[in-house]
C-alpha cells in the first residue's frame, strides 16, 4: 500500500495579524470574560477564610456556654489565625473588595468582641451578675468603637503603629489568659478581681490612642533574613514546648509595649519641639541684630 505523504508543517507559524477592529474587540472581549469569570472563583477564597473565622467563633461561643473554657479559647486563636489570613490572600491575588472589607469588620465583632466577651462572662464574670454581664459589654462595645475607627482613620494615619490596642490582639489576650490559668489549675474564683481589672484595661486600650507596633515593618527581616528565620525557629519551639505558657507571655509583651511605646514617643516628640525651639532662639539674636542695625 502507498503510504500518504504527510504535509509538513512549518516549526514556526506565521503571526497573521488582524486588521478587522471588529475581530480585535471581539478577541479582547472573551479575554476579558475569561478573566472575569477566574477572577469571580478568586474572590469567593477570602470570603471563604472570613466565614471560616465566624464558624470557629460562634463555636467558641456554644463552647463557652458548655463549660468547656479550653477549647473556647483555643477556638478563639484559631479564628484568629483565619482572619490573619484572609486580607493576606485578598491583597496577594488582588481581589480586595469593599463587600470582603464589609466581612471582615462584621467577623471581627463576633471572633474578638462577642465571643471573648462571653468567654470571660462564663469563665470568671458570671458570679458579679448584673455588673459582670455589663462588664463583659463594655468588651464587645469598645472592640466595635475600636473597629469603627481603624475603618474611618484608614489611609490617614502611620501605618506602622495602630491607634489603639487591636481587637484580635484583645481577644488573643483574653483567650491566652484562660488557657494560662488552667494550665496553672488556677480557680477563676479567685481571680475575679484580676480578670475584672484586665477586661476594662483592655476595653480602655482599645478605645484609647495609645501607640502599638502594627509589625509592618519589615526592613530588619529584609536586612538579615538569615536571623529573623532563626528567631522565628526558636520562637515556634518555645511555642511547641510550652503552648498554654509562652503565648500567654507574648500577648501581654504585646499589651505592656503599647504604652512604653507611647512614652517613647513623647518623649522624642517633645525633644524634638525643643531642639526647634532652641534653634530658633539661636536665630533671633542674629535677626534682631540686623533690625536694630542703623541705617547709613
Amino acid at each position: 500500500m502507498a503510504t500518504r505523504m504527510r504535509k509538513k508543517r512549518p516549526l514556526f507559524r506565521k503571526n497573521t495579524r488582524i486588521h478587522d477592529p471588529d475581530e480585535l474587540q471581539q478577541r479582547a472581549q472573551r479575554k476579558e470574560n475569561r478573566i472575569n469569570k477566574m477572577r469571580k472563583g478568586i474572590f469567593i477564597l477570602p470570603s471563604l477564610l472570613t466565614l471560616t473565622s465566624i464558624f470557629f467563633s460562634f463555636f467558641a461561643i456554644i463552647s463557652a456556654i458548655n463549660g468547656d473554657f479550653v477549647l473556647a479559647a483555643a477556638l478563639i486563636l484559631v479564628a484568629g489565625f483565619f482572619d490573619g489570613i484572609d486580607g493576606k490572600v485578598a491583597r496577594l491575588t488582588k481581589t480586595t473588595t469593599r463587600f470582603g472589607l464589609e466581612l471582615d469588620s462584621l467577623a471581627d465583632v463576633i471572633s474578638f468582641g462577642v465571643a471573648p466577651a462571653i468567654l470571660l462572662y462564663m469563665w470568671a464574670l458570671g458570679p458579679y451578675g448584673r455588673f459582670g454581664w455589663v462588664t463583659a459589654f463594655v468588651f464587645t462595645a469598645c472592640g466595635a468603637l475600636r473597629l469603627a475607627r481603624f475603618n474611618v482613620q484608614t489611609g490617614h494615619i502611620d501605618p506602622k503603629r495602630f491607634n489603639g490596642l487591636p481587637i484580635p490582639a484583645a481577644a488573643a489576650m483574653v483567650a491566652t489568659t484562660v488557657l494560662f490559668c488552667q494550665k496553672l489549675d488556677l480557680d477563676p474564683a479567685n481571680l475575679r478581681v484580676p480578670v475584672l481589672a484586665l477586661s476594662f484595661l483592655l476595653s480602655f486600650f482599645m478605645v484609647s490612642s495609645v501607640k502599638f507596633h502594627a509589625f509592618k515593618d519589615l526592613t530588619l527581616v529584609k536586612q538579615k533574613p538569615f536571623s529573623s528565620t532563626v528567631a522565628f525557629v526558636l520562637l515556634l519551639a518555645l511555642i511547641a514546648t510550652a503552648p498554654f505558657i509562652v503565648p500567654f507571655f507574648l500577648c501581654a509583651g504585646y499589651v505592656v509595649s503599647g504604652p512604653v511605646l507611647t512614652i517613647m514617643l513623647y518623649r522624642r516628640n517633645k525633644k524634638r519641639q525643643a531642639e526647634k525651639e532652641t534653634d530658633s532662639d539661636t536665630s533671633r539674636p542674629e535677626l534682631s541684630s540686623l533690625e536694630t542695625k542703623p541705617k547709613a
